[in-house]
Formats: C-alpha cells, structure tokens, sequence
C-alpha cells in the first residue's frame, strides 16, 4: 500500500504535559515526506482530558499549530479520548493503584487491537507523556498486534524547553518565552533554540506469528510466553529411514517397525511438505495438516510417499511394490487407528510426559469426527 493511502492515526498516551502532543504532530510534519494526521486520540484519565482541551482547544494552541505549518488538522473531538474507567465506570483521575495499571493496561491494548484491525490505519503511536507504566504497555501493545507500517516514537525536546508550560513547538518565527530554571530563577528563551527529535523506536512484531485469542494484556503476555516456549523448547526431530531410527534432540529411539516408521513418516511428511501455509515460519496452533483417518494413509497417500517406503526397504524394492499390491484402497482406518497406538506406545518408552504430546500422532474432534497430525513445528523436523 503506498503512503498516500494510509488513514494516518496519532494514538498518544497523555497525562499532565500536553505540550507532548503538539511537539509530535510538528515533528511528524517535518519528516519527509510529512505526515499529516486523519485522526487524533489519546488515551488518558480524566485529569489529563481536561487539560488537554483547556490547553489544546481553549487556549488555541492546536489551531495556531495548524495555522503554523499550513495544515487542516483533523479536530479533537469527544471519541477522540480514550478514558480508563474504574469497576464502577467512573473515569479515573490517576493511575496509582495495582488495579488502575491493569485497567489502563488492559484499555491501551483493547484499542490497540481494535485499530490495528483496519489495514488502511496506519498507527502513530507516542509513549513520551502519561505514567512510565502507559508508556510501557502502548510499546507492549504494538509489539503484540503492530503491522509493519505502524510506527513508535518518542519525541525528544532540548532540556531547557522540555515540559515547558510556554513551549509547544518550535515557530517559524523566533520568540521569547519565559523559562523557570532548576534554583527557582526565571530566565528568557529564544525558540530559535529550540530542539525537537522525533526518534522512531523499533519494536518485535509478534503479530501474525501468535494466534492471541484473550483479551486482558496479562493474559495475552502468558499467552505469547507460552507460544514461544512451547516453539523454542521443542527438540529437533529426525528421521533417519534407512537406519529405521527417530533421534528427537539426543534421545534416540532405535528397531522400529518399517510399517510404524513409514505411517509415522507420512505423518511428519503432511507437515513439511503438505503445509498450506507455507510463509508462515511458526506452525503454533494451526491444525490445517491433519487429516481424517480414511485419508490420511489413502491409496493416492500411499502412492505420493512410496519413495520414502522403498528408502526403508533399501535394497528391496519389490518389498515396496507387495506393500502397494496389498493396500490398493490404502490402509483400513482400524489398522491405522492400531498403528497410531503402537507409536504413541513406541514413543512413551523414551520421552517425558511434557515432550510426548508435540511428538506423537494427536487427535483432535472436529465436526462429529477426529483428524490426525503431530503437533511439533515443522521447522524442527528433517527426514533423510
């Protein structure tokens, strides 16, 4: 999608120095090329509410900005803030308590989510204002459900200008504005002076490699973890057919039947060489392999990995051609379903109860029936 057809959405988080936000709608206009925003929101307590629009909007500083840089700015209107509401749905004046962080939390990631979802937003996303802790979880949010056009920043302001209640972005024209110093004295500066940075901030995109299914933020970061360990912690797996052998990381499993090894083989083959989604690195929770018993070791299944059975029988290739012969409309479903258990039982013998289910063939319900397929990431398996 070209730049010109993103709806450009600034998501600040706000608290009691609004000058935050008119110093990243200005950075963000000098970039080249500019970006002018479609839409503002900001997500705040109601203190910072009211002194957003007393600074913003009463005092007119948002329309002298916009005067300033030669730009229709989209106006602030009320959907535009993003309140944290208690259980009681009263909106919170602070975030103090443990409770207030979550419902901020839990509110910054929602909405994130909720923007995210359109592929024409294009997200601007500031964590300079607010608590340290709403910084945090609108970085976390973006990490979590952040496309690869959306966009984090934390604006910079030369020290002697930054959080100055006279200051809100850099004029063209040079003026003196009134600057308390840190021993209590008060000294003129010239906004010629003046610094501002916007630094874009990268950030992990795990969306698209996680299936997130909760909602509240601590739920999903336990969601996330337990996706990664569960990618990172499982074992290489290792088919060596000609050896008739299964090394899942050092633990290898010798003297296995050629019928279990095969049935097993067409299993991990689904899986690597059947996957419909191919682009994705991660397989997670996809279930897309699986298949039902009746096609799962079928006459045309049997025929597509017959290479694989004549590797087993290395040397006796008419074992493979008597293995076609006498499954000619595959293998009945109750020999599959026998073979299934065998391996399920040949693999018991070596691996924990925490490795077993990603390694052997898994059932799941689907529809009045059950499919079949292994759980382990198809990036950790290599059949030679």
């Amino acid at each position: 999608m070209r730049t010109e057809d993103y709806k450009e959405i600034l998501i600040f988080v706000a608290g009691s120095t609004p000058q935050i936000i008119t110093e990243t709608i200005y950075a963000l206009a000098q970039k080249n090329p500019p970006i002018i925003p479609h839409k503002f929101y900001f997500i705040t307590t109601s203190v910072g509410k009211k002194l957003i629009k007393k600074t913003l909007l009463e005092k007119g500083i948002l329309k002298e900005l916009s005067k300033e840089l030669g730009l229709l700015l989209p106006e602030i209107q009320n959907d535009s803030f993003i309140i944290a509401k208690n259980e009681e749905g009263i909106e919170i004046d602070d975030i103090r308590t443990k409770k207030e962080n979550e419902i901020i939390g839990d509110l910054i990631t929602s909405f994130i989510r909720e923007q995210a979802q359109d592929p024409k937003n294009r997200l601007h996303c500031s964590l300079a204002g607010g608590r340290k802790t709403m910084s945090f979880y609108i970085g976390s949010a973006l990490q979590l459900f952040g496309r690869a056009w959306d966009k984090l920043y934390h604006v910079l302001v030369s020290p002697e200008f930054e959080s100055n209640p006279n200051f809100f972005y850099k004029p063209k024209k040079d003026i003196l504005i009134e600057c308390r110093m840190p021993d209590g004295s008060t000294k003129e500066l010239n906004t010629k002076d003046a610094e501002i940075s916007l630094v874009e901030l990268p950030f992990i995109r795990l969306r698209d490699k996680i299936p997130f299914h909760k909602k509240g933020f601590k739920e999903l970061v336990e969601e996330g973890q337990k996706e990664i360990d569960t990618a990172t912690m499982q074992p290489h797996l290792k088919i060596n057919l000609a050896e008739r052998t299964i090394t899942i990381g050092d633990i290898v499993i010798e003297n296995i039947s050629p019928m279990l090894l095969f049935i097993y083989t067409v299993f991990l083959r689904k899986k690597t060489d059947g996957c419909k989604h191919n682009s994705r690195i991660y397989c997670l929770d996809c279930t897309d392999c699986f298949d039902n018993v009746y096609e799962v070791l079928s006459k045309n299944v049997l025929q597509e990995f017959a290479s694989d059975h004549k590797k087993i029988y290395e040397g006796r290739p008419s074992k493979t051609q008597e293995f076609l012969d006498r499954y000619k409309e595959g293998i009945p479903s109750e020999k599959i379903r026998s073979y299934m258990s065998k391996i399920r039982n040949k693999l018991k013998e070596k691996l924990d109860e925490t490795l077993l289910p990603y390694y052997t063939i898994s059932s799941i319900r689907q529809y009045g029936s059950s499919i079949y397929g292994v759980k382990v990431e198809k990036g950790k398996i290599s059949i030679e």
